[in-house]
Order: C-alpha cells, then sequence, then structure tokens
C-alpha cells in the first residue's frame, strides 16, 4: 500500500479493493495541505459521489473587531425593536383609558352679577369661569395659538417636531416654547396633574393621541384655554382676563391677548405688576407672541407697528366674601336651593354665572343709609351695648317682586349672621297691618256686630282684657302702660296700641289673620305665627326679606309677587338654567289692601313715623319694637318701592339676644327712630330722579272719612233742677255728636241717654237722637235732639221739648265734627 499523506478513509479504501474496475490514476506527487473546514465543506456539483462541495467558514473576528456589531445583528435588533414598540404602542393605547377630568380641572368659581352686568362677588377657591369658544376674542385665541403652538390645527396630537422646535428655539435665544402641542398640554391640565415623572408622561401620549381621535381641535381649544393658569390664582382665560384687564375674554384685544398668552410661560415671573424687574423678560415674550402672529397672518403688520404694551392693573385682593358680598352670595345660595333651582352640591362645583336683580346704585345707597343713620353714631369703646347693635335690610320693587337691594350686616367676615335673612327677632307692630288687611278682607265685626273700618272706636285702656276669646285671659300692655280710653283705629294704628289690636284679633279670628300674612308673603312655618290673639303685636320672626315682601303686597294693592333675587343663570358660559315662573297671586282684595296703606299713611303723617317722611315723597308704614326692645323695625313703602329695615341686638360672643336700652346714647331705640331715618335716607337716594307719585288708592265703603281720633269715656252728667213753675231748666250735654241727658221743670230728672249710631259715608247727612223723658204727676217732657253734619262744616241741632204742663223743654246743642264720620264704635 502506498503512503498517503491526507486523512485515511477506510470505507473508501474497502470499496476501491474489492472493485474490478479500473481505478483511476492518482497524482505521482503527495497530496497538498487543507484547511481541515476546507475538507469538512460539501462539495461543488458534479463532485465525485454527487455531494456539494462544503461552503469555507468565515474567519474569526478578532481584536476591536469583535466588539462591532454585524449587520446582520443590527438588521435583527432593529426588527426586534421595531416590534416591541409596536406591541408596546398597541398595549398602552389599548391598556390607557381616557379617565375623568381630576378635581382641580373642573373645580371653578361662580360669578354674581349685579342687574346690570357688572361683576357683585366670586366665590370658590379656584378663580376660574369656563366660557365657550366663542367667548373668547379671536385675537385672544390666535395669540394663545402664537404663543404655545402654532401649527395646532394642522399637527397631530404628539408631534415630535414641536419637542425639536422648542429645544432649539431655547437654544438659539428666540424665546422659550413647550415641547408639547396643545393637546398635551390640555391633558396634563385637565385630566392628569403637573407632576414630572414618566408615568405622567406615558400617560399624556396616549391620552393625547385617543383624545385627538374623539375630539375636535375647536374642543381641544376651548378646553385648553379653561384650565390653563395664568397668576392671580386665574385659571382660565376668562377669569385671567378679569383678573389683569377688568374685562371679558371676549373683548380682548390682540395686545392684551398676547401678554396674556405670554403669561402662559411663566405666570408669576411674567406679571410685571407683582415682579416690575421682570418687565423686559415679560415684553420680549410679548413680542414674541405679536411677532409669531404677524407670521401666521393673524395679525397685520400695520397693526402691529406701533403697538404699546397693555400694562396690566393692579393686583387686587381677593374679593373673597367680605363687606355685603358674603350676605348677598349666602342669601342666593339659599334661594337656589330652596327653590329647586340648583343644589348645592352641584353650585358648590362651580361654573355658573348668576345674574342677581340687585341694582348697584340702590345698594351703595342702602350701605350708606346704615353708616350715616347708624353705624357712625355707636361708641363702641365708651357704651357696651353699642357692640351688640345689628341691622339688616331689604328692599323690593312692589310691580315685580325683584329684591333691588339687601343690607345684611357691617361685613360678612366680621358678622356672619345675615341681617336680612334671619328668622329670630319678633317683628312687634309691623305685624298689626295685616291685622287691619284682615278685618277688611273678611268684612270683620266688632263684638257688637259694627263693621270694623278704620272709623271702628275701640277701647284703648291700657291692660283691658280681651273680649270673646275662650282660650284664657289676655290682657296686653300698652306701650308705657298708656291708657287711650275710645279711639279709632286709625288713631289705635298711630299709636301701636296693643289693647285695640289684640281685640281685633278676637274679633276678626287670629286663624283668618294668620292665613291673611300667609296670603302676603309670611312663610306659614314661621316661627311663633300661632293662631291666637297676641299673634297681633307681632311675637312671631319672620324675617326682613320676608316682611318685605308681604309690604310689597300691600303696596301693589294685594297683588303678590313672589320675591326673586335671580334674573339669569348660565353655566360654562353657554347653558342657560331654567327659572321657575313667578307666581302671582291674590293675597287679599284692592280694598283690604288700599285701605290698609290708607290708615299707614297716617301713622307717617301723624304717627310714630314720622321720620319716614324725610323721603319727601308720598309713604305708608308702620314701626314695631320686639318684646324687651331687643328690636326695633320699620316696615314702609312707596308707590315704587317697600323697604324693611330692622336694628337687633346681639351679644358678638354668646349670640344672645340683647336690649337695646342706651345704644346711640338714646334712652331707647324705636322703628320710629334710626330704622325710619334709615328707611327714609335710603328711598329718597334710591328714587332719585324719579317722579314722586300719589298712591293710587280704593277704600272699603266708610273709610274715605277721618272720624275723630278719640272720645273720652263717657260719664252720665245730671242737673236737678226745682219746680218753680213757668221756669225751664236745661239739662242738655253733648260730647262729639253724642248728647247726655237733660232734666226739665217740675222733678228731677235722671238723664237718659240714649247714644245715637249711625255711619256717615261721604255727605251723607248723619242724625242722632237724644231722648229724655220725665214724668212729674201729670206733666210729661220729650227732649228731642237733632243734629246734621255735612262735610267739613258744623251744624247745630236744634231740640224741641214739648212739654204737657205748660212747661217748655230745654234746648240742646248738637255736636261738631270735622267732616262725615262715623260715630260707630265698641260698647264695653
Amino acid at each position: 500500500m502506498r503512503g498517503r499523506t491526507g486523512p485515511y478513509d477506510a470505507k473508501q479504501e474497502s470499496v476501491h479493493d474489492m472493485s474490478d474496475q479500473p481505478q483511476p490514476q492518482q497524482p505521482e506527487q503527495g497530496w497538498a495541505p487543507r484547511e481541515p473546514e476546507a475538507a469538512a465543506a460539501p462539495e461543488a456539483p458534479g463532485a465525485s459521489g454527487g455531494e456539494k462541495p462544503k461552503k469555507p467558514k468565515r474567519p474569526k473576528r478578532t481584536g476591536w473587531r469583535r466588539i462591532i456589531p454585524t449587520w446582520r445583528m443590527t438588521l435583527g435588533g432593529v426588527v426586534v425593536l421595531v416590534a416591541l414598540l409596536i406591541g408596546a404602542f398597541y398595549l398602552g393605547y389599548s391598556l390607557v383609558k381616557i379617565p375623568p377630568a381630576n378635581a382641580l380641572a373642573t373645580k371653578q368659581s361662580n360669578v354674581y352679577l349685579y342687574a346690570d352686568g357688572t361683576q357683585l362677588a366670586r366665590d370658590g377657591e379656584v378663580n376660574r369661569e369656563n366660557v365657550g369658544l366663542d367667548q373668547v376674542s379671536a385675537n385672544a385665541q390666535h395669540a394663545v395659538l402664537a404663543a404655545e403652538d402654532r401649527d395646532f390645527f394642522s399637527e397631530s396630537a404628539v408631534d415630535p417636531k414641536a419637542m425639536v422646535r422648542a429645544a432649539w428655539n431655547t437654544a438659539t435665544g428666540k424665546g422659550t416654547q413647550s415641547g408639547s402641542t396643545i393637546t398635551q398640554q390640555y391633558v396634563k391640565n385637565y385630566y392628569l396633574g403637573q407632576e414630572q415623572t414618566v408615568t405622567r408622561k406615558v400617560k399624556e401620549f396616549f391620552i393625547s393621541i385617543k383624545l385627538d381621535r374623539e375630539e375636535s381641535k375647536s374642543q381641544i381649544l376651548e378646553g385648553y384655554l379653561n384650565t390653563s393658569y395664568f397668576g392671580r390664582n386665574a385659571y382660565g382665560i376668562q377669569a385671567a382676563a378679569q383678573a389683569y384687564y377688568g374685562k371679558d375674554a371676549v373683548d380682548l384685544d390682540a395686545g392684551r391677548g398676547a401678554y396674556l398668552a405670554a403669561l402662559l410661560n411663566a405666570p408669576s415671573e411674567y406679571d410685571v405688576v407683582a415682579h416690575p424687574e421682570n418687565k423686559a423678560a415679560a415684553v420680549a415674550r410679548w413680542n414674541y407672541v405679536l411677532d409669531g402672529m404677524v407670521k401666521k397672518g393673524w395679525l397685520t403688520q400695520s397693526a402691529r407697528t406701533g403697538m404699546k404694551f397693555p400694562m396690566p392693573k393692579e393686583a387686587t385682593a381677593s374679593t373673597s366674601m367680605s363687606g355685603q358680598r358674603g350676605y348677598i352670595v349666602t342669601a342666593i345660595k339659599d334661594y337656589l336651593a330652596t327653590n329647586k333651582i340648583i343644589d348645592a352640591d352641584t353650585l358648590e362645583a362651580g361654573g355658573y354665572r348668576i345674574t342677581t336683580t340687585l341694582q348697584k346704585s340702590k345698594q351703595d345707597a342702602f350701605v350708606k343709609a346704615v353708616n350715616d343713620q347708624l353705624m357712625s353714631k355707636l361708641d363702641k369703646k365708651s357704651r357696651k351695648v353699642d357692640n351688640y347693635v345689628r341691622a339688616g335690610g331689604a328692599s323690593v320693587d312692589p310691580k315685580t317682586g325683584q329684591i333691588v337691594a339687601m343690607y345684611g350686616g357691617i361685613d360678612y367676615v366680621k358678622q356672619y349672621t345675615n341681617g336680612a335673612t334671619r328668622g329670630d327677632f319678633q317683628v312687634g307692630s309691623t305685624f298689626k297691618p295685616f291685622v287691619l288687611a284682615s278685618a277688611i278682607q273678611n268684612g270683620s265685626q266688632t263684638q257688637d256686630g259694627q263693621t270694623i273700618t278704620p272709623n271702628t272706636y275701640y277701647d284703648g285702656t291700657d291692660k283691658r282684657p280681651v273680649e270673646g276669646w275662650s282660650g284664657g285671659s289676655y290682657a296686653p300692655e300698652n306701650e308705657d302702660g298708656v291708657s287711650y280710653g275710645d279711639i279709632t283705629v286709625r288713631t289705635a294704628t298711630d299709636k301701636s296700641v296693643n289693647s285695640v289690636y289684640a281685640q281685633m284679633a278676637v274679633d276678626v279670628g287670629p286663624a283668618k289673620i294668620k292665613q291673611t300674612a300667609i296670603d302676603l308673603g309670611i312663610p306659614a312655618d314661621t316661627p311663633d305665627l300661632t293662631a291666637t290673639p297676641s299673634i297681633a303685636l307681632g311675637p312671631s320672626t319672620a324675617s326682613v326679606l320676608d316682611m318685605a315682601e308681604a309690604y310689597a303686597t300691600l303696596a301693589n294693592h294685594g297683588q303678590r309677587h313672589t320675591y326673586t333675587m335671580i334674573s339669569k343663570i348660565t353655566k360654562d358660559g353657554t347653558d342657560q338654567v331654567k327659572l321657575p315662573a313667578q307666581k302671582t297671586t291674590r293675597a287679599v282684595s284692592r280694598e283690604s289692601a288700599d285701605t290698609t296703606t290708607n290708615v299707614l299713611e297716617s301713622v307717617v303723617d301723624n304717627g310714630t313715623a314720622t321720620a319716614a317722611q324725610g323721603a319727601d315723597r308720598p309713604a305708608a308704614g308702620k314701626t314695631g319694637t320686639a318684646e324687651k326692645d331687643t328690636a326695633a323695625w320699620f316696615a314702609g313703602y312707596t308707590p315704587d318701592l317697600a323697604t324693611v329695615v330692622s336694628v337687633m341686638g346681639q351679644n358678638p360672643t354668646t349670640a344672645a339676644h340683647e336690649p337695646l336700652y342706651g345704644a346711640m346714647g338714646l334712652q331707647r331705640v324705636n322703628g320710629g327712630g334710626a330704622p325710619a331715618e334709615i328707611w327714609a335716607q335710603f328711598t329718597k337716594a334710591a328714587l332719585k330722579g324719579t317722579e314722586a307719585s300719589d298712591f293710587d288708592l280704593q277704600l272699603q265703603d266708610g273709610a274715605e272719612t277721618v272720624a275723630p281720633p278719640s272720645i273720652q269715656p263717657s260719664q252720665p252728667s245730671t242737673t236737678d233742677g226745682q219746680d218753680n213753675g213757668g221756669t225751664t231748666t236745661t239739662g242738655g250735654q253733648t260730647d262729639q255728636g253724642q248728647t247726655q241727658g237733660g232734666t226739665t221743670d217740675g222733678g228731677t230728672t235722671d238723664g237718659g241717654t240714649t247714644g245715637g249710631t249711625t255711619t256717615t259715608d261721604g255727605g251723607t247727612t248723619t242724625t242722632g237722637g237724644t231722648t229724655g223723658t220725665t214724668t212729674d204727676g201729670s206733666t210729661t217732657t220729650t227732649g228731642g235732639t237733632t243734629g246734621t253734619t255735612t262735610d267739613g262744616t258744623t251744624t247745630t241741632g236744634g231740640t224741641t221739648g214739648t212739654t204737657t204742663d205748660g212747661t217748655t223743654g230745654g234746648t240742646t246743642t248738637g255736636g261738631t265734627t270735622a267732616g262725615p264720620q262715623s260715630t260707630a264704635r265698641k260698647k264695653e
């Protein structure tokens, strides 16, 4: 066997030895050495045995080349990375949902406006008022886009170019710009938060993409404008426009809009009022915004040229609830909840723009009147009682029921309780007109069947027990214990006589009086509004506002408008909240209301409320005092305005009701003092510039005339005479048209007096007859008295006595009256 230098193949050797076929000639020289890898490589096609030649292996990489990935590795890595990214995108897209808005984003303040649209107050910790995009000027919209995202309407929700552009602008000094799109910023403001975390950024990314598919660009821009922070505690462009310029967003011009847009970049730093040292930077940012507007075609170069920086106004302290604001806002919230317009929780979420019926000029006049006539006269250091003084007031337009002014107290942050709406002080004698109105409305009569009119006489004796009441003894005391004798209802009202009105309450029926008060406007659930004779003296604790509504009903001839404080409500600047229809009802007849007004005019002209004449126009009203003088009231009206004022005493520490003896240095505080004086000053100022008008009254029959104010208690009088033959003795007496007794010659006569009871209507003749009959043996004397009275004249009534014994009876002169009158009175 020939020696071999290559590897030995036993199989091949065996095959060749056994074959009879000639074997191929082997080379004479030895085989050249081969690399093991080459020997193992498959043979090329056509090689012996049909096997493919083996491909040589790639030499191993050594040195630094080993750390560089091959192109195959790079490609594979890219493919894997893309696959992972796609998978992660779809996984994130499917897992991340658009969440509900965060609490801060939805929290808004409510804005309260006067009737003329000027701002009254703003509540809530977050100063935000959402508005629709159509309530933001185009200039302001374009300014924000120029500042934050100039390609907003053409780009996708997430724009990598914006990030690159922002970085480049910052690096080259062209102004800083957010790397996020407006959509991303809105998502951060509205759905997420301001924390700088990877998780938040990932959520922001996916929510932005989803939101861009679900909402229009305009909707997103509107949301962004309402959620962005502008400094000065102003969230949203509407709040910012008010905070910096005192304007609504719809009224922003390009210059002001550009400044607000500039604030988005650095709200606190760019407030040039708070940080004047940063004005240069703020102006540079402002210029950047305006230049962007020009570049995008949103502002002409001519308009841009020469534009001056619009300096914002001084920052003001939060409107909060100081002064009258808190009282008014609280009253409005109660009104909305009570009338089921907006519940407390919904209102708390904010976003409402509430236009009230309050008129700023009248509101200011009310505050000034209280300050001038009451607060300026207090000396809290020298007089302890002056620290107890509180005040409340409300004014209503009787023709509409709209509240035009309200006084709640000296300052809401100092005295929390609203003096206009609290219901814990007795209304006192301001309730008495409701008794009279009820008497006329129900055609009530005295105990002896006389119809109650302003000219009906009652016994005004102090502590006189009421008659006709089965509920127990009741004998109220008159003020200062004064007894008045027999006086008319009109005079009893002028002087606020308790004994008269207590009896009248029994005559009318306490239950009927209670119902009349409710019909006029006093809530049925008012504490101590009880159907007893004491109802006439005002133990009930209606609020000032409730009393104002009731008196406004009297002023409006018995037609009641339920009071209202709201004229319009919108939500988020667009949705208008439906207000309930205002109810108008007939509370009492016109004659009942107008006759009561006629009597109350007398209180102002001649009674306890003469201070109200300071209004310089026809007025009607009634004073009142609570038990122990803890409150003094005046409730009055003109044909155009019904106003109630109460001065109350309350301990600032214990909140207990306190008497007002000695307040303002006065022995007593009564309704005819500070309350009536406040009323007069306010009414005069509130109605300044309007023509004074008289009340157009339709009175109860018999009320047109005015009876004499009083009749002194009647005392029978006798004259003892002797029969001297032919001697005539005149014994007749008259008292306000009432003739008392007489004697005739021939014996002693106990003067029998018959009080003629007649009623005068207009110019109707009144005849009062007195008959005295004396019999002396066969002698009978009859004296008849006829007194005829005409309007405004004095008439002497002649008396003819006929005697059967040749003796002529005495002559009596009839009473003198001032105009037509009613002599009807209750006999006791």
